[in-house]
């Protein structure tokens, strides 16, 4: 298999390395906000924030992605995403204060259109017997990054405790949390380069009326081929000029493909109001909610990448023998039990200080305020922590935070633990790579760009509401309450799928068209 397709696969290989700078740089954030937040002296609005910046420019990214890639070509436009990337990590590292961090970050999240460009290149160079294995590249590589986020934090902040001379002349003690963020320009500086040694898609050629460029391209992709014959189905499929953009929209929006439209809508929102960046971004924040202090939450948060990692690649062996369906409803109907089971185990927390337990706090000032809350018990983290910002004020509360819980809690980590590697294994067996897969599916060539570039917008902007409420969410309803509603969400998700997802495995991309074309109007489907 992979003598026939070797070089379609380095291609999809260079092309999904922006998957693994996407999943560090979105991914990062999660060791860095706490040090942030008490530097710059943020409130729960400005943690949001800082997190989900990339996300809002991801939402403009994504709606010039698509039309832009479509005009200009694929490979243009993936070049300029990488040189993004690269701005983005120099900024970010040097951030002087709130206002420049955040600017750097949506100048990154700009470059989140990778999420939409990667897929569509791989579908347009790959065999459609193994589309959906070289689609997952890219989401195995988000994975890979994301694991290597956590790692590269996890070992800064332990370089960052030590009394090493290096450690301390290079700055790493004082601003870890720049060196979280500054790793991210090696591995966008590698990305940008190998962008140029990949050819343009050839169907996009031969839909902008370059038939003769696209067939030596063809022939390296698929040896066994005839060029002559990829060239003519396309042009058959929406002749050899490419259709005006207001047109394109309007095709998107009309009757024909409101199937297609409403499928990749459901697909794009369900994979982000699960609560899946919510997880990704404020892991180490979100174990540090169940006690187990600092350090063991940076590190508890390396079994999240693990556990990404080793479930999508199962997702990449199923994905083409198992199919698109049952792999998002498997991956729903867990993520629905996980977020249960994480609710659960938050609502069952007590807090109680005592004398004892706060010997373990290191600043004596606020070992000294805690006295009025000593054997007080509270049953929520609402009440305990309202009782905190009572006592100590809002900022001392904060940055005080992570060693108070550990020193009040008790409540089942073991079980929150298990539910959120849960999640995080059923989103990525099904949601984490089949949506991708899916979008650059079931949208007919001359349609996928902008296609694409909505579905993608509506995913940025779900996405960016879950990781901008976050911490909102926490601080007002509850983590419990936070938890449930991402599972009663995937209730929803899984209900949908289920009534309107049709099987795309083993199709060519001009075959799928015909699929949805022999699906009842949506209008007519058993959904009231």
């Amino acid at each position: 298999m992979l003598g026939k397709i070797s070089y379609s696969v380095y291609v999809a290989v260079v092309v999904a390395f922006g998957g693994f700078i996407f999943g560090f740089d979105a991914t990062v954030i999660s060791g860095v906000v706490g040090f942030v937040t008490t530097e710059f002296q943020l409130n729960e609005w400005q943690q949001g924030f800082v997190v989900s910046s990339p996300t809002l420019g991801a939402v403009l990214g994504s709606l010039i992605a698509g039309p832009s890639a479509d005009a200009f070509g694929r490979k243009k436009v993936l070049i300029a995403i990488a040189a993004l990337y690269v701005v983005s990590a120099v900024f970010s590292a040097f951030a002087l204060n709130y206002h420049m961090l955040i600017g750097s970050r949506f100048i990154g999240g700009l470059a989140f259109a990778s999420l939409v460009l990667a897929p569509m290149y791989i579908a347009e160079i790959s065999p459609a017997k193994y589309r959906g294995k070289m689609i997952s590249i890219n989401q195995f590589n988000i994975v890979i990054g994301i694991s290597a986020a956590y790692f590269a934090n996890y070992f800064l902040l332990q370089l960052s405790g030590g009394a090493s001379e290096i450690v301390s002349s290079l700055g790493i003690t004082e601003n870890v949390w720049r060196w979280m963020l500054g790793l991210e320009i090696i591995p966008a500086i590698i990305y940008l380069g190998l962008l140029f040694i990949i050819p343009e898609s050839p169907r996009w050629l031969v839909c902008n009326g370059y038939p003769e460029q696209a067939k030596p391209i063809f022939k390296k992709l698929f040896p066994n081929e005839s060029p002559d014959k990829f060239v003519a189905e396309i042009q058959q499929q929406q002749g050899t000029t490419s259709v005006p953009i207001k047109e394109r929209l309007s095709i998107l929006f009309s009757s024909k493909m409101r199937l297609i439209l409403i499928v990749g809508l459901v697909v794009g929102v369900s994979q982000q109001i699960t609560g899946v960046n919510a997880v990704y971004f404020y892991a180490p924040s979100i174990f540090e909610q169940s006690g187990v202090g600092q350090d063991a939450a940076f590190s508890q948060a390396i079994w999240v990448g693990i556990i990404n990692v080793v479930f999508t690649i199962v997702a990449m062996l199923l994905i083409d023998r198992l199919g698109r369906k049952p792999l998002m409803l498997i991956g729903l109907a867990g993520v629905v039990i996980s977020m249960s089971v994480a609710s659960y185990g938050f609502h069952q927390a007590t807090f109680q200080l005592t004398s004892e337990s706060i010997k373990s706090i290191s600043s004596v000032e606020v070992k000294e305020k805690l006295t009025p809350m000593l054997n007080q018990s509270y049953d929520s983290d609402l009440k305990f922590k309202k009782a905190l910002i009572d006592l100590l004020g809002e900022q001392k509360a904060r940055e005080n935070q992570a060693e108070l819980i550990q020193a009040a809690a008790s409540m089942n980590a073991t079980l929150i633990m298990f539910g959120i590697l849960g999640f995080v294994a059923s989103f990525a067996v099904s949601l984490g790579p089949v949506m991708w897969v899916l979008l650059a599916e079931i949208f007919p060539n001359h349609l996928r760009g902008v296609g694409i570039a909505f579905t993608g917008l509506i995913n940025s902007i779900v996405s960016f509401s879950v990781q901008f409420l976050f911490p909102w969410e926490i601080a007002t309803i509850g983590t419990a309450a936070t938890f449930a509603i991402f599972g009663a969400f995937a209730v929803v998700g899984f209900i949908a799928i289920y009534r309107l997802l049709p099987e795309t495995k083993g199709c060519s991309l001009e075959e799928l068209e015909k699929v949805f074309e022999k699906k009842p109007p949506i209008n007519n489907t058993a959904v009231a």
